[in-house]
């Protein structure tokens, strides 16, 4: 047995034992793309990214493998989402323009290309290169949001049955929002228990209790802002939610509203609250909500104060139109946001998101190791020793420690469990990610917080 198929053949183990491990999954999938075993590792891929939906390295890895196979739309779909964040590592923009240049736009190929070369110059691709020549997209150096949409210039048209297989597993096609109905419930979220009960009392009784609320004049319905240092479980407790009360659940990012042509954006706001309002009860959940409705007083265009107009507009009907439509939203930065979102029957809950005590990252350690091999695992003991740690930090202590254990089993072919050593050897290299966004937020609640609406940050703090 080669040295390449005994990897292979301890990953298949590995994940044989822990197949809910997207980390196992991802590793595997790497390893059937380099190997050419394109079927066997779009499965894997799959698979893994029904465990971890936002995970761009997954996104990434199944993208290639589409593309390998000569799916490019499917391969699209899956890029595109991830070009979308803002984030996207430069090998991202260098696949999107082999596959724009497939499709035959040379215009959007060559931007993207120049992308890759900006955020990193070792991107280089020989055959881009040559295929796309001298060719300069207008402007490139000066684009920085590749979330807003480029106009086509392609007669190309995807073929519907690669739409259809990615759109089983992944969600949607670009421009289209995919209706979940979420698996999760709050017994899946470790701790957060104050968040949980502010949004059973504002959000889950008041569908559970209608007659009752109705008594009181009260509607189902609502909207709560989450705000926070990032990786704290705010967009997993908003999935949560929904799975809670048996909602379909509408998760809506920046490239899902924004549009650089005039009057879209506040068109395909609009059409997210007609979905929801269709799908009722539904959860409307709004990542990095400040980015589409940011305070209008610092917004320079009359484009971007219509479309916060706009997003107010459809949330005032939260009390007549909108019963059943429960619009959750959050944001790393509360500061930036708009005054008006925070008037009464709009984000009228807002609630800080901190990271997790020890008892919450006993309850998220416990989740994270579920279904994983371990032995006499002291979970206890390292919720002591990770003071200060986000959810996702949390997550990357596991994930380093079973990659430390990977790389034994990879030489034995056999998996060993993982012990409190191990997890606390991984946790001694992570740092709490949370320690910038604290000192950002200090200085605003000492200079700028004269409402005292960031008083429980405060109190976190101990100012």
């Amino acid at each position: 047995m080669s040295a390449d198929q005994g990897r292979l053949h301890g990953l298949r183990e590995a994940v044989r034992a822990a197949p809910e491990d997207p980390l196992l999954r991802t590793l595997l999938a790497e390893q059937l793309l380099a190997a050419d075993a394109l079927s066997e590792a779009e499965e894997h891929y799959r698979a893994a990214l029904r465990m971890d939906p936002t995970d761009e390295r997954i996104q990434l890895g199944l993208a290639r493998t589409f593309h390998a196979q000569g799916k490019r739309s499917a391969a699209l779909v899956v890029i595109e989402d991830v070009m979308s964040t803002g984030r996207a590592p430069a090998d991202a923009h260098v696949l999107h323009a082999r596959l724009l240049l497939s499709a035959g736009d040379r215009a959007a190929a060559a931007l993207a290309y120049a992308r890759a070369r900006q955020a990193d110059p070792r991107s280089a691709d020989p055959a881009l290169d040559e295929a796309l020549g001298t060719m300069q997209p207008a402007a490139a150096p000066e684009i920085e949001d590749s979330r807003v949409r480029q106009p086509a210039t392609t007669d190309w048209q995807p073929d519907d049955d690669e739409f259809d297989e990615i759109e089983e597993d992944y969600g949607s096609a670009p421009g289209k929002i995919g209706v979940e109905r979420p698996k999760l419930t709050f017994q899946d979220v470790g701790g957060m228990d104050g968040v949980k009960d502010e949004i059973r009392l504002k959000i889950i009784h008041p569908i559970q209790h209608a007659e009752l609320y109705r008594a009181y004049g009260k509607t189902a319905g609502g909207g709560i802002l989450m705000y926070g240092p990032p990786g704290c479980g705010k967009t997993f407790v908003a999935r949560a939610t929904a799975g809670e009360i048996g909602a379909s659940f509408l998760s809506v990012g920046i490239h899902d509203v924004l549009d650089m042509w005039l009057g879209e954006s506040e068109r395909q706001l609009h059409e997210l609250f007609e979905k929801a309002r269709s799908t009722a009860p539904s959860v409307l959940f709004f990542d990095e909500v400040d980015a589409i409705a940011g305070s209008r007083a610092d917004l320079r265009t009359s484009a971007g104060r219509q479309v916060v107009n706009q997003f107010l507009a459809e949330l005032d009907g939260l009390t007549s139109a909108n019963e059943g439509v429960l619009v959750l939203a959050a944001t790393n930065a509360p500061w930036h946001l708009d005054s008006a979102f925070r008037r009464p029957g709009r984000f009228d809950r807002i609630i800080f998101v901190p990271p997790p005590d020890a008892a919450a990252r006993t309850a998220i350690l416990e989740l994270l190791l579920r279904g994983k091999p371990t032995r006499d695992v002291d979970v206890a003991a390292l919720a002591q020793r990770t003071d200060g740690l986000s959810g996702a930090d949390l997550k990357d202590v596991v994930d380093r420690a079973v990659e430390g254990k990977l790389r034994g089993a990879i030489r034995s072919g056999i998996p060993e469990p993982l012990s409190t050593r191990d997890l606390l050897a991984a946790a001694k290299q992570v740092r709490p990610s949370s320690r910038e966004w604290f000192d950002t937020a200090r200085n605003y609640i000492l200079y700028a917080d004269k409402s005292g609406l960031y008083d429980p940050v405060r109190a976190y703090l101990g100012m």
